[in-house]
């Protein structure tokens, strides 16, 4: 949705910014009605108490789940995400090629770098740089490591100096460091080195000595949200809470950001005041002050070199021309910023085909595309214009992508030289992948073509495979397609179904629906060796009796719906279940259950479904909306409350997508909703098994702690929940996490639905 940006003012000569918006204590007065809450107590996240509770109920879970088919899961899915045969995916700065990894060995992870000669053999020799293992135990931190940002050095220096991040527990707050990696250690904060406090934020370098730093440490001011209102300049020596602020926004947005670009010849400071998930207000800092960026908050803004790129969420009128939602329009970064108002169109949606995602290589544009969900790939050249009057920029499609395959294309080093001086800079990697099949690196080469007559050839691509993953289950035996399901009000809901070959339609296959439907995140195809194994791979002896036949083995059917909310087709299908319309997001992931029950592919006795997140909001609203649907439901960090959610850890910034709930207006809508107040007496719920982690600070653990405990104190049976301590968000900080927590929801729903 559209929101009117406040009304901002620049201090002349401070390079501050500020916000005349009122702060939160002049909220509404007149707020919705509080439901009664029995459960407020265990929002205390780290009470003893509470922690008591939790577990007791891990206890009760893993008593019913950890049997000995668990064991030998858990084991199969680790073996998965600790192979050494899987691609070590790369980074390039300067000469080397940087990667993170985890394996048996190495739980918490190896920081290194590598040569691209030594890259392309079957074993290459890495520089390992940070043992974040060996780091925790002399530290006694359960460090997770969270990435590393370069300072970009002078002409001709290698690149040495990196802030990593580095958070105690999984969660989004991290501690930022400064590393030397020619030192292959901290920078001593005695002698200078940055050292920046655990707190959610961003950082960026503005030169050698001095960074841009959004913070919450230290007694900087957070929002509503609980981001960075705030972001300082920071020299090196300086204390955080001493460093003089650059850029404000008000309590009531959701967080401020502040970022240098260091591209030579173009070097430019920017700040973003993110009003909410969806609308942002964005500033270059000129002579000392900040000078916005005139477009409205709904549109996406993003600069290369000399061109600025718009991509709308909702349809913009400009001097008169309508852009649509979705299209991608560029103009030249100056002149626009001096008065200029016409954009260039370079991409335009249609019904089938969205704009996922873009990437500049020095002197090319990619363009990552779906078309009904499957991947096209554009490269377009900024030199060439189309010569057809729109004013658009030559595009060439690339011949990359299989149907029904999720293929993605990004710059290697857009900074790098130019490939006839030898460098890399029109370098692009390629990652292609399909449920079915391995995901494989390629590594191509852009430049353009020589004109033939009076007219262009495009642009000629060349790329081949690089690494390749190994199969990790029989992916042959099973084929991928696609169906579309009718909603409610009759749109078309695409879904994948990954099933064995010759499936048989008796309605007795056990039946996993995966979905999302939110804040424009597309499910698109992907390989996963723990589905293969944990799911598809798995054997029970069924029939329904109804044929005489004798039951027979067979296995597992996995879903994955694209239902509205997500960005499958771009703004305008997420837009379609925001706030008073979410109702349409759980009507098509409805629809996609009584279309596979239709087609016999399954029945509700051995159909479940799994969300995480918003997901997990998803999966809730099966529970109490459509049980008769499902047999059994996976719930994960999940939102369920929605009358607190915004006064639980990050809540107050998704607020665009769900409405506020303090509002009476539109708590009228959100609690059509909110499955912890759907819950009724007297109804058969599936099978429930709610997991969430205690260091979880964007969702937090306490709306899947309440949930859990109004379930149980119904006395609805065969409810369960499980919390790790550690992981965030994700759940899990390290391979033996992610695989326990992997085991444990797909044991779940394999008992319920094969048993």
């Amino acid at each position: 949705m559209t929101t009117t940006a406040a009304d901002q003012e620049s201090v002349p000569g401070s390079g501050r910014h500020t916000s005349g918006t009122a702060s939160l204590e002049t909220a509404l007065l007149d707020k919705a009605p509080e439901p009664v809450d029995e459960n407020v107590w265990l929002e205390d996240i780290y009470g003893e108490e509470q922690l008591a509770w939790v577990r007791e109920q891990n206890s009760r879970t893993e008593d019913l789940l950890e049997d000995a088919d668990y064991a030998g899961l858990e084991a199969s899915i680790l073996e998965v995400l600790d192979s050494t045969d899987r691609i070590a995916m790369v980074g390039k700065r300067g000469d080397w090629y940087y990667n993170f990894w985890r394996d048996q060995q190495n739980p918490k992870g190896l920081w290194r770098r590598t040569t691209w000669e030594s890259y392309c053999t079957d074993s290459p020799e890495w520089d390992v740089l940070l043992d974040v293992d060996r780091l925790s135990r002399t530290e006694g931190e359960e460090w997770v490591f969270h990435g590393a940002t370069f300072l970009r050095p002078a002409a001709g220096e290698p690149y040495r100096l990196a802030l990593l991040a580095l958070s105690p527990d999984g969660g989004d707050a991290n501690r930022y460091r400064e590393f030397d990696v020619e030192a292959r250690g901290f920078v001593d904060p005695a002698q200078g080195g940055f050292d920046l406090p655990t707190a959610k934020g961003n950082v960026s370098w503005l030169d050698a000595d001095t960074l841009l730093v959004a913070s919450t440490a230290d007694g900087l001011p957070k929002t509503a949200s609980s981001y960075a209102r705030t972001a300082v300049t920071l020299t090196r020596g300086q204390a955080l809470d001493s460093a003089p602020r650059l850029f404000e926004v008000p309590e009531d947005h959701m967080m401020a950001v502040a970022a240098h670009d260091a591209t030579p010849g173009f070097e430019r400071t920017f700040a973003v005041d993110y009003i909410d998930f969806f609308n942002r207000t964005n500033f270059v800092l000129r002579d000392g002050d900040w000078v916005r960026i005139d477009v409205p908050t709904d549109v996406n803004v993003s600069a290369h070199r000399e061109w600025l790129l718009f991509r709308p969420q909702q349809d913009w009128v400009l001097d008169g021309t309508t852009y649509p939602s979705g299209s991608l329009l560029a103009a030249n970064f100056e002149g626009y910023l001096a008065g200029g108002r016409q954009p260039t169109v370079l991409f335009t949606p249609d019904a089938r085909t969205s704009l996922q995602s873009w990437s500049w290589t020095r002197n090319f544009l990619l363009l990552n595309l779906l078309k009904d969900v499957s991947s096209e790939i554009r490269v377009l050249d900024p030199s060439r214009p189309t010569g057809n009057g729109d004013g658009g920029w030559a595009a060439t499609v690339l011949d990359a992508c299989p149907p029904l395959h999720d293929v993605n294309a990004y710059a290697v080093d857009d900074e790098d030289e130019e490939p006839a001086d030898g460098g890399a800079g029109d370098d692009f990697w390629l990652i292609a992948t399909g449920f079915t099949t391995p995901t494989t690196l390629m590594r191509g080469t852009l430049e353009r073509a020589k004109p033939e007559g009076a007219g262009t050839s495009g642009v000629v691509s060349r790329h081949a495979a690089v690494k390749a993953s190994p199969s990790f289950f029989d992916d042959g035996d099973y084929e991928v397609e696609q169906h579309f399901a009718v909603s409610d009000d009759g749109t078309r809901v695409p879904y994948f179904q990954i099933a064995p070959r010759s499936l048989p339609l008796d309605g007795q296959n056990p039946t996993q629906l995966s979905g999302y439907g939110g804040f424009e995140v597309s499910r698109t195809p992907a390989y996963s060796g723990t589905v293969g194994r944990a799911w598809l791979e798995r054997r029970t002896t069924l029939s329904d009796g109804s044929d005489g036949k004798a039951p027979h083995s067979r296995g597992g059917v996995y879903v994955v719906a694209n239902i509205r909310g997500g960005g499958e087709y771009g703004p305008a299908w997420h837009r379609a279940a925001l706030k008073e319309n979410r109702h349409r997001a759980y009507e098509d992931f409805a629809a996609v259950a009584r279309d596979l029950i239709s087609r016999g592919v399954t029945s509700p006795r051995r159909l479940g479904c799994v969300g995480g997140s918003n997901g997990g909001l998803l999966v809730g609203n099966m529970l109490t909306r459509y049980p008769e649907l499902f047999r059994a439901v996976s719930c994960g960090v999940p939102l369920l409350d929605m009358r607190r959610y915004t006064r639980l850890s990050a809540g107050h910034s998704w607020i665009a997508e769900y409405g506020d709930p303090d509002v009476p207006e539109q708590w009228d809508y959100i609690r059509t909703f909110s499955p912890y107040h759907l819950l009724k007496d007297a109804v058969e719920y599936p099978e429930t098994f709610i997991w969430t982690a205690t260091s979880d600070d964007r969702v937090g653990p306490v709306q899947a702690r309440k949930m859990a405990a109004r379930m149980l104190a119904m006395g609805i049976p065969n409810v369960w929940f499980h919390e790790a301590l550690e992981g965030g968000h994700a759940g899990a900080s390290d391979n033996r996490q992610a695989a326990a927590l992997q085991a444990r929801s797909q044991h779940f729903l394999w008992k319920a639905l094969a048993g």
